[in-house]
């Protein structure tokens, strides 16, 4: 085989290794913020984590984020975050070259194969979860979703059971890996790999695998608690549907367009304009085309993927589990458009300003880590000596925020486990914390009540967080 013919079949992987680097080498400066403070990949000194998080941790049941957090206890100072990054980085490497393998099986075309691959690795609609420092789960979860279809449809006595144990190693990465327990057989029906018969056979067989995790969680010697936030309502789901439509449909600087302090609606919209060409030629002027029971099945399938999330959160970053199949479509439209020229143009536009926000969003997030940095430095070099317990008296911020790019700087604090972090979690030992309403004496307030805490001796020491200011009392 020639260069020239494996340029054409692999053009869009060469372009992803090159772009490899880069990516790694910007979000590797990302810091952790909010939530990434306390998840399950944080750190873990904890003797018993196999008992306590390898097997379940509150509502989750996550063993590879235990591991994952195991190893960062063993030397946190160098490998947290920037061991989160790279597992993340090469897992989305790796969920891509995943998504080429399936176009291919699933026979589109050349071109088709590369743009819907090339997309998948620089949409903005997956920086939400590439950039972020504990969403190794999502990426791995789809990895093996993607290898337990690639199982499935093979023509052997042993692809049930490739295709039983993906799902569950996919489901142990992230719970909403098991809907490919059911978008597997469905997606092959489309693509004509199974018959009706098989197809109704399988979904049972699906339901059960779904029936018999859930069994497992149930008796495991922990007791669930469901977060208020994932309680559903009507208003949740509809606002929940509306979010999956922008971010997986409609590409511009979310940065520019949401974030009120960064609004800029003129840059918002010529990102928009860039995009829009590509998303007309795929997804607009091929509309007919879509009425074929292969995309009618895509489609029943990317509902299912992101409906998880649709009945309870959803966020930027949840856009990609439906990421695949939505590669599905981008190719199945490529394929059967006559101008491929019109398609490269167009995508070649998309490309670029593709780029342009990721690189936009990588640098909001980095800077959002900085804050949460400058401020845990402050509050460690204020207090002068070490503390065994420190009391975080947060005064409510209005200030506003954006996924995890444009994060609250309380937030990027950690409520106090930033600090914890610079002292390579020697001190302080315990942090407790609690959010005062925002109000013209607030200050006061909060002076006022870390005077009491330190009076009761419910602590040694007092932060105060007043936006980006750290007050503090001992």
């Amino acid at each position: 085989m020639n260069k020239g013919i494996i340029i054409r079949k692999y053009w869009a992987i060469v372009i992803i290794l090159l772009l490899l680097p880069f990516f790694l080498y910007f979000i590797l400066q990302i810091l952790p913020t909010h939530d990434d403070w306390v998840s399950t990949t944080s750190p873990d000194f904890n003797p018993l984590w196999i008992k306590e998080r390898f097997l379940f941790y509150g509502y989750h049941w996550r063993p590879f984020d235990a591991v994952i957090g195991y190893i960062n206890g063993l030397n946190p100072q160098e490998l947290f975050p920037s061991f989160n990054h790279y597992v993340v980085v090469i897992g989305h490497t790796i969920c891509v070259l995943m998504i080429f393998k399936m176009l291919t099986v699933l026979k589109f075309n050349h071109t088709a194969v590369n743009i819907a691959t090339l997309y998948c690795f620089i949409a903005p609609a997956t920086m939400a979860t590439v950039t972020a420092v504990d969403s190794m789960n999502q990426t791995y979860a789809l990895i093996f979703d993607i290898i337990a279809f690639l199982f499935y449809i093979k023509k052997n006595r042993m692809r049930y059971i490739g295709w039983i144990m993906m799902i569950i190693i996919a489901a142990w990465w992230k719970e909403n890996g098991l809907m490919w327990a059911l978008i597997c057989p469905i997606l092959a029906y489309g693509f004509e790999f199974i018959d009706r018969k098989t197809l109704k056979k399988d979904l049972i067989i699906g339901v059960g695998i779904m029936i018999t995790y859930a069994l497992a969680i149930y008796l495991l010697p922990k007791q669930i608690i469901i977060h208020p936030e994932y309680v559903p309502d009507v208003f949740k789901i509809i606002k929940n549907f509306c979010k999956f439509f922008f971010t997986t449909f409609i590409t511009v600087d979310y940065i520019y367009l949401l974030h009120q302090p960064s609004k800029n609606i003129l840059l918002a919209a010529i990102t928009f304009l860039f995009s829009v060409p590509f998303v007309y030629v795929v997804f607009i002027r091929n509309i007919p085309i879509f009425k074929s029971k292969k995309i009618i099945c895509t489609i029943i399938c990317l509902l299912i993927a992101v409906g998880p999330h649709l009945f309870t959160v959803y966020s930027m970053m949840h856009t990609y589990a439906g990421m695949a199949l939505l590669a599905i479509l981008i190719a199945y439209s490529v394929n059967y458009y006559y101008h491929k020229k019109s398609v490269l143009l167009s995508f070649i536009l998309f490309f670029f300003v593709a780029l342009c926000i990721d690189a936009h969003l990588i640098h909001a997030s980095i800077q959002s880590g900085k804050v949460g940095k400058r401020m845990a430095i402050e509050a460690i070099h204020e207090t002068l000596t070490p503390v065994k317990d420190t009391y975080v008296i947060i005064i409510e911020d209005d200030y506003p925020k954006l996924s995890s790019f444009c994060v609250i700087p309380n937030e990027a604090f950690g409520w106090g486990i930033a600090a914890r972090y610079e002292t390579n979690y020697q001190w302080p030992v315990t942090i407790q914390d609690t959010t005062i309403e925002r109000s013209v004496d607030a200050s006061i307030q909060a002076r006022q009540l870390g005077r009491e805490i330190l009076s009761k001796k419910q602590s040694e020491c007092i932060w105060i967080i007043d936006h980006e200011n750290v007050e503090v009392i001992k």
